[in-house]
């Protein structure tokens, strides 16, 4: 029997929000469905009536779900989503794009977006370049000074 494993991303109201969001910047990616609030229940999960309550969307073919709940979860650093990238154009829109409109930068392609979740834009190139003995400690030299990855800058 095969099971899917699927991310669920816990948010206080800004579910439907934050998946428009991640599917207006990657590509192949689509909300699938929403289901809402209703009346009942509101004593526990306090969203108004109408309020998604999951959003069901994909990324490239992986599916994630955004739940609405009580104010109680926030993102940390402990979670990220990896996206390789094959270029240094790649790596520059995902970076603008995630730290646009209120995204913290971080050090070593690390970077939050305004919801506060976690995510690392990485050269594809990386995990070849850090499994040569003769190349890894360049490498990380190189890239401990950087905040957004330079695939220039890691193929000393």
């Amino acid at each position: 029997m095969t099971h899917q494993i699927t991310a669920c991303l816990w948010f206080e109201n800004q579910a439907e929000e934050a998946a428009k969001y991640y599917t207006s910047i990657f590509k192949n990616s689509k909300i699938e469905n929403i289901s809402r609030y209703g009346k009942e229940g509101f004593e526990f999960h306090g969203q108004p009536e109408g309020t998604a309550m999951t959003v069901v969307f994909q990324i490239n073919g992986q599916q994630f779900t955004a739940l609405n709940g009580v104010p109680i979860f926030k993102f940390n650093e402990s979670v990220s989503f990896q996206v390789f990238c094959d270029s240094q154009e790649e790596i520059d829109y995902y970076w603008e794009k995630l730290t646009q409109n209120g995204g913290e930068e971080g050090q070593c392609g690390w970077l939050k977006d305004k919801f506060g979740l976690s995510w690392q834009i990485v050269p594809s190139i990386l995990p070849q370049l850090m499994t040569n003995p003769e190349k890894a400690g360049k490498v990380t030299t190189a890239f401990m000074q950087m905040k957004k990855f330079e695939i220039a800058k890691l193929m000393v």
